[in-house]
């Protein structure tokens, strides 16, 4: 494959993006950029980052996902590393109406027009990994900077309080200056990309355990209501389940090693995973089904927890804490993001189909 140019570098977040929250989303950036790549041996150390991340503050850890995201699919195809200072999101989002379109520009490079709905970070960013249609009708990714001449955000008309942080907005683009990475259909036919749905899924699992954290201190407390017991006893199966199916996948995208590079090995984020088991040599995990399976489990145990919270403490913390109703807010518009039936339908066909084994 033949190396694309960089993309103008732009350190800066625009002029519209709030101060505080732009530096605090590029120190953030800064330590994401140097996790371990998915499937490259330590997995388990990158998903456990960005729950820790979602467990402090979830609109944060969305925003640091997609910036992590960005960093492995450029390593992933060929497309070169970050520079330092830049915040990365992938918007590839592609609902009803006409896709966002890229002609070729006599440089040798993509012009984008069109636009692209459901932007997080848009203007908190500095570089996007954007899907469009190419001229030939193939979905194809571009990276695009966000200061370039012809991309402006639209306004913020995010009406919900759940992520409202995220700054998630329509941006237009009219002749945007843009440069093609990897091939057609490569977004979603490389190895990384069921990987890079399943570090989403970790955020969630941050989410609900930060959400689980009151009703935890109010049994701890000696509050006497076996009911809140017994609602902690169920969040704890839940999150527990979470945590196991998590560490598995991680397990299995970390034993099949094809197409991966491992020159990842010497990232700095320390390894606190010492019980994960060697790489084996079976036969290549169906990375589809396994991702299906993970987001379907945690996107149910995170509804479950919400659910079970507020059943076991009542209004209470809702109505007078303050950091908690956000966390809740954020969280069950967050989860909205699995594909729920879509996905288990998909599951439900794959394994009538291949005879998935249940086995333990």
């Amino acid at each position: 494959m033949v190396a694309s140019p960089p993309v103008p570098v732009a350190v800066s977040a625009p002029a519209s993006a709030p101060s505080e929250r732009a530096s605090e989303l590029a120190a953030a950036c800064a330590e994401a950029s140097l996790w371990p790549l998915p499937r490259a041996g330590r997995t388990r150390v990158r998903w456990s980052a960005l729950a820790e991340l979602a467990e402090r503050d979830l609109v944060l850890a969305r925003l640091v996902e997609a910036h992590a995201d960005a960093v492995a699919i450029l390593a992933e195809l060929g497309g070169g590393p970050v520079r330092v200072g830049s915040r990365w999101g992938v918007w590839a989002a592609e609902g009803p109406g006409r896709p966002l379109a890229a002609r070729p520009a006599q440089d040798g490079g993509w012009l984008l027009d069109g636009t692209k709905q459901w932007c997080s970070g848009a203007t908190l960013l500095t570089h996007a990994l954007v899907t469009a249609r190419s001229t030939d009708g193939d979905r194809r990714l571009f990276a695009v900077a966000l200061e370039a001449p012809g991309v402006s955000a639209g306004p913020d008309a995010w009406a919900a309080a759940g992520m409202k942080g995220a700054d998630t907005r329509a941006v237009a683009f009219t002749g945007a200056p843009a440069r093609a990475v990897g091939e057609s259909g490569d977004y979603l036919s490389r190895p990384g990309f069921w990987a890079g749905g399943i570090g989403v899924a970790a955020c969630w699992y941050g989410g609900a355990v930060a959400v689980a954290g009151p009703l935890r201190s109010a049994v701890a407390a000696g509050r006497d209501d076996p009911h809140a017991a017994a609602h902690l006893g169920a969040v704890d199966v839940a999150l527990g389940a979470c945590a196991d199916v998590l560490r598995a996948a991680a397990d299995q995208l970390d034993a099949d090693r094809s197409g991966t590079d491992w020159s990842d090995t010497d990232r700095s984020v320390p390894d606190r995973s010492t019980d994960r088991p060697a790489a084996t040599t079976a036969a290549a995990t169906d990375h589809a089904r396994l991702a299906r399976r993970v987001r379907g489990t945690v996107a149910q145990a995170a509804s479950d927890v919400i659910v079970r919270v507020g059943r076991a403490l009542g209004p209470a913390p809702l109505a007078g804490d303050a950091e908690h109703a956000r966390r809740v807010a954020d969280l069950e518009v967050y989860i909205r993001q699995d594909h729920a039936e879509r996905d288990l339908a998909a599951l439900g066909a794959d394994v009538a189909a291949t005879h998935g084994d249940w086995s333990l």
